[in-house]
């Protein structure tokens, strides 16, 4: 009997199971294929293009290129162009990608067609548009779409033109790493995504839905920064030959534009593990490059003592033996021994620390936060708000701190006891040039959005005055006696005047001050009237010679200015030398070599050229004044058995014409500057002691 009900049970179940595979196969067919559809199909983003990042001249700083992936629908083409065309396709698709042969491809699109798969992705590599554009005219694809069945899947990637320049302000946008003005300018930069339906077929691969619906993105504005990409790259390569020279741990420059507080040049660089220098972190704005500025800061220190005692630049001050001892603390100046007796005005241009101290804790022992008062209303207590994410925060011991001591108004006079970040510091010294006026730095000129209105950025001041006009220009006198008499002398130029202090300050590491030092130069020129500032920070050169803000900085700075100056000849007044006196005749720059090469160079510079230049002349000398310029071409020596002229050319060119002669070059002084002096005298006839010296000025 049990067997009997097993049985029966057994066979009801199997009844069950029956029906309910016709009912389902069969009765609602259509029903679970319509769903299975469904769950096939979904909508997918079409990503916008980004806008484009500007430089002040229009030149592409960033932008968004489209890239492919190919595919196709082999189901599309007919069989007689399908056999015909194969085979020479496959040899194409092979040459090109190179990672498998043409009997792969063959096989892949061949078994695909048979098997009546409308979508096959032939490779997965992203191709250029011009690559897009060849690809149409192989066999079968340039069928087109619809009667070839090639899909060309578009997407974009962000591509930056002049790769290293300023590639750390303009930054990245990614999910996991923005930074820069990608990702400040990001709501503008982004648009609006698009969307389309799409299907997935075999293999997981999702395939566009023919004949609906496409919301098309809409495309990021653009933003033209006030960045000049020629300055950026003298800035930068500036920088790196320091750095490399020196070996240091990193570096940055600012080039800022006085009236406007636009940002023309902005470079970073880092030292990699494998000794090169890349533009791995913003120092010059981030939190990282927030230090302790060391004798840069005695521009505030100095501000501060006019501003309450009013002392004229002729103010003796007494610093000793360059040493004092403040309650359990010693100071020294860098000069052993000491400098004695000076004027404030040397004081200044001498960056005497016990000096500094001393007038700070004379008139300010008693109420040090009235000093504070005066940094703060220099706005160096909060951040200037520039459009880049992630500024550094100033920090600064005040008397209401717990870290407050009686040592530290003293340190804080010569730029320790505060951090801030080099372009706080550029603030203050480009509203010395601007007249007492601060105004806020700038990256950006204007916004273009997409339906193409243009938004300009403003002019933002932070201070119509940071002192009054008497102590601003007492100033102005020791930025400038500081490049002419004092630590800045090296940097001292002909042709047009600097205004700017040096600085050197021990770095702190693990609570303890170090051997390491950061270095730096502030300032503005041409000094009678300001057009550009600027500020360079080097940190931790090596080297006994290499320590200070007069050596490793200031050239650079001297650098910057002198093909800035080159390349705005007005923006140079020229002076005569004696006791900084304007020179009465008109400056004449003058360059000797091959006049080729000094072409390129003018052009390159926007220098004004000859309206004529004598063919076949291939050396001489370009000179240019405001006015016009002229060519004087060199006398030709008449054979390779007479002496070369090369006084005044660069080291490069006199020593091509020196050894093409045979000779023999041994070359004292510098690598930059010009011949002034060569051992044989130009034209006489080279006799059998093939040797000449040539010295560098």
């Amino acid at each position: 009997m049990r067997a009997r009900v097993t049985l029966l049970s057994v066979v009801l179940v199997m009844l069950v199971i029956t029906g309910k595979i016709i009912y389902l196969q069969f009765l609602q067919k259509g029903i679970w294929y319509h769903r299975v559809q469904t769950t096939q199909l979904a909508y997918k983003p079409i990503a916008a293009s980004r806008g484009n990042i500007y430089a002040d001249d229009g030149s592409l700083l960033a932008t968004s290129l489209p890239f492919y992936t190919v595919a196709l629908d082999p189901t599309i083409v007919s069989e007689a162009l399908f056999q015909q065309a194969i085979v020479p396709l496959s040899q194409k698709l092979a040459d090109f990608y190179g990672d498998a042969p043409p009997t792969y491809y063959k096989m892949r699109i061949t078994e695909a067609r048979n098997a009546k798969r409308k979508y096959v992705c032939l490779n997965r590599k992203c191709i250029t548009y011009q690559e897009k554009k060849k690809m149409l005219q192989w066999p079968i694809f340039r069928q087109g779409k619809f009667k070839g069945g090639v899909i060309f899947e578009e997407q974009y990637k962000r591509y930056n033109p002049f790769q290293e320049l300023a590639r750390r302000t303009i930054g990245t946008h990614k999910e996991t790493a923005s930074t820069g003005l990608e990702y400040a300018f990001n709501k503008w930069l982004s648009g609006r995504n698009g969307q389309a339906l799409y299907q997935k077929i075999t293999g997981g691969n999702w395939k566009p839905v023919e004949g609906h619906t496409t919301v098309q993105p809409m495309h990021g504005g653009d933003i033209t920064t006030t960045i000049d990409i020629q300055l950026q790259d003298v800035t930068h390569n500036s920088l790196q030959t320091v750095l490399e020279q020196t070996n240091a741990q990193h570096g940055c420059a600012i080039v800022m534009e006085v009236a406007t507080g636009a940002i023309k040049a902005m470079a970073n660089l880092s030292r990699m593990p494998s000794g090169k220098y890349i533009e791995a972190y913003n120092y010059a704005v981030g939190h990282q490059g927030s230090i302790e500025p060391g004798s840069i800061f005695k521009l505030v220190s100095m501000l501060a003592l006019l501003e309450e005692t009013g002392w004229a630049l002729t103010e003796p001050i007494d610093t000793g033996e360059g040493k004092v001892k403040f309650y359990n603390s010693w100071m020294r100046d860098v000069k052993k021994g000491g400098y004695g007796l000076l004027t404030l005005q040397e004081l200044f241009e001498k960056s005497s620390n016990v000096g500094f101290a001393l007038v700070t804790q004379q008139q300010f022992g008693t109420n040090p936060q009235k000093f504070i008062n005066y940094i703060e209303q220099l706005n160096l207590h909060r951040p200037l708000g520039i459009e880049l994410m992630g500024e550094g925060r100033p920090y600064m011991v005040t008397p209401k701190s717990k870290s407050w001591s009686l040592i530290t108004l003293p340190w804080l006079s010569i730029g320790y006891n505060i951090q801030l970040t080099p372009l706080q510091l550029l603030a203050l010294y480009n509203a010395v040039a601007n007249k007492g006026k601060m105004v806020k730095p700038r990256l950006v000129q204007s916004i273009q959005t997409a339906d193409g209105t243009i938004q300009r950025t403003p002019i933002v001041t932070l201070k119509e005055k940071i002192c009054s006009e008497e102590t601003l220009g007492k100033l102005k006198i020791m930025l400038e006696g500081t490049v002419e008499r004092g630590l800045a002398q090296r940097i001292k130029h002909g042709f047009y005047k600097i205004a700017g202090k040096t600085g050197t300050a021990e770095k702190l590491v693990n609570g303890r001050y170090t051997n390491n030092h950061l270095t730096s130069f502030a300032g503005y020129f041409p000094a009678n009237n300001p057009r550009y500032s600027c500020i360079i920070m080097v940190d931790s050169p090596q080297g006994e010679k290499t320590r200070f803000g007069a050596e490793v900085p200031a050239p650079i700075f001297k650098d910057i200015a002198d093909r800035l100056a080159g390349k705005d000849l007005q923006a140079r007044i020229p002076i005569n030398g004696l006791g900084g006196i304007q020179a009465t005749k008109p400056l004449q720059l003058s360059n000797k070599g091959a006049i080729n090469e000094l072409v390129f160079l003018y052009q390159s510079l926007q220098l004004p050229l000859p309206t004529t230049l004598q063919k076949g002349v291939s050396w001489g000398t370009i000179a240019v004044t405001a006015a016009h310029a002229t060519c004087q071409p060199a006398r030709e020596v008449s054979s390779t058995q007479e002496v070369p002229n090369v006084l005044h050319m660069q080291l490069r060119d006199a020593l091509f014409l020196l050894e093409k002669h045979g000779l023999e070059v041994t070359v004292v002084g510098p690598i930059q500057g010009n011949v002034c002096k060569q051992s044989l005298p130009p034209y006489q006839k080279i006799e059998a002691n093939r040797s000449i010296t040539i010295t560098i000025q």
